[in-house]
């Protein structure tokens, strides 16, 4: 784990320098879906603290198991059934990706007296396989989450298609970058600083579009 950690942090870096970026502005989330928590822990004592949970029983059950001292994101389809499983649990929420969701995190966040921070979900590339709202909705979705008390909008997370060239994802990603740039500019009170976007396959590509946020696990976890 702290040789797979450490290229990948270096694959990092090395794509932050070819985008005039500073590789300390951009956090890894170690997807932890489907992995030993004896894995997850090895991570763990390599120094990594972030890590990324798919399921809402998954998500609690490992920070029941592992315990204190980590950062727990959840980054898979959220049903609303299982939202009281995830609000004030997971520091940040990826996939928020329609409006009822929405108002039943911002409920739940009410009612637990907290403020939980989310990503708004885009759907990129119009693959129906994906989840996502489109793009024309994530200006007017913000709108709705900025007027939220309960919730703090931190940014957009997008999942470019699935591809052997990295490549193919550029434009994905650089259409995400545009559209947060466009909402930080129409909605004054909007602080969309983050950026979740990449994964194992397209990170780097992901880092030279402007991604501060991570999801990786083959990379990390492949033994």
């Amino acid at each position: 784990m702290a040789e797979n950690l450490a290229t990948v942090r270096e694959r990092i870096a090395a794509a932050a320098r070819r985008a005039g970026r500073d590789p300390g502005e951009i956090s890894l989330v170690a997807v932890s879906k489907n992995v030993p928590d004896e894995l997850l822990l090895e991570a763990a004592k390599a120094g990594q603290r972030a890590f990324g949970e798919n399921r809402a029983q998954e998500l609690v059950g490992r920070m029941r198991r592992i315990g204190e001292g980590y950062e727990w994101h959840f980054i898979g389809h959220l049903q609303r059934n299982k939202v009281n499983m995830v609000v004030g649990k997971a520091a940040l929420i990826h996939s928020v990706d329609s409006e009822r969701l929405l108002e039943a995190i911002a409920e739940r966040a009410r009612s637990l007296g907290i403020v939980q921070d989310i990503l708004l979900q885009v759907n990129v590339t119009g693959e129906e396989s994906k989840h996502g709202m489109e793009p024309g909705e994530a200006a007017g979705m913000a709108e709705k989450a900025l007027a939220l008390p309960s919730v703090r909008l931190r940014g957009l997370m997008t999942m470019a298609a699935l591809s052997e060239e990295a490549e193919e994802a550029r434009d994905c990603f650089r259409r995400l970058r545009e559209l947060r740039d466009r909402i930080q500019g129409e909605a004054a009170d909007a602080r969309l600083e983050i950026l979740s976007m990449g994964m194992t396959q397209d990170f780097e590509v992901a880092v030279e579009e402007g991604a501060n946020m991570l999801r990786v696990g083959t990379a990390i976890f492949a033994t």
